[in-house]
C-alpha cells in the first residue's frame, strides 16, 4: 500500500470518529459554537505537531494565487464543517455520514471541470455506486 492510501485510510477512519465523537459533543451547544471549538483544537494540534516535526519555516508564497486558493479551501473547510456539526445535531450520525460521503462524488465531478481530469468507465460506476450506497445509508 503506498504513503497517500494509507494517509487516505487514516483520514476515512478519523472522519468516522469525528461523527461519533462530534455527535456526542454537539449535544447542548450550538452547533456553530461546537465547530468553533473544534476548529480552536485543530489549530493547537497541528501546531504541535509542527512543532514536534521541526517544520516550521517561513511562508513565502510564489503567487497570488497560491493564497488565494489556500484561503478559498479554507472558507469551504469551515462551511462544511459548519453544515456537518448542524447537521449532526439534527439528525443521526449514520444517516448524515453517508450523505456527507457524496463528496467523493462531488470531488468527481469538480475534478473534470476544473482540473481537467479524465472520467474513467472505473470512476463512473464508483461514483455510482458511492451515490446509491449513500441514498441506501441515508434515507
Amino acid at each position: 500500500m503506498n504513503n497517500w492510501q494509507m494517509y487516505a485510510l487514516g483520514s476515512a477512519f478519523f472522519a468516522g470518529l469525528t461523527a461519533i465523537l462530534g455527535k456526542i459533543g454537539v449535544q447542548g451547544i450550538n452547533s456553530n459554537l461546537a465547530t468553533f471549538v473544534r476548529t480552536i483544537v485543530i489549530l493547537f494540534v497541528t501546531a504541535a505537531i509542527i512543532s514536534l516535526r521541526g517544520e516550521w519555516q517561513k511562508i513565502e508564497f510564489t503567487s497570488s494565487r497560491t493564497l488565494i486558493f489556500l484561503v478559498l479551501s479554507g472558507i469551504a473547510t469551515g462551511l462544511s464543517w459548519l453544515c456537518y456539526y448542524r447537521a449532526l445535531q439534527l439528525g443521526p450520525a449514520s444517516k448524515v455520514a453517508p450523505l456527507d460521503k457524496l463528496s467523493v462524488v462531488f470531488v468527481i465531478i469538480l475534478a473534470l471541470i476544473f482540473l481537467g481530469e479524465k472520467l474513467t468507465l472505473k470512476a463512473s460506476l464508483g461514483a455510482g455506486l458511492v451515490v446509491a450506497g449513500s441514498l441506501v445509508l441515508a434515507l
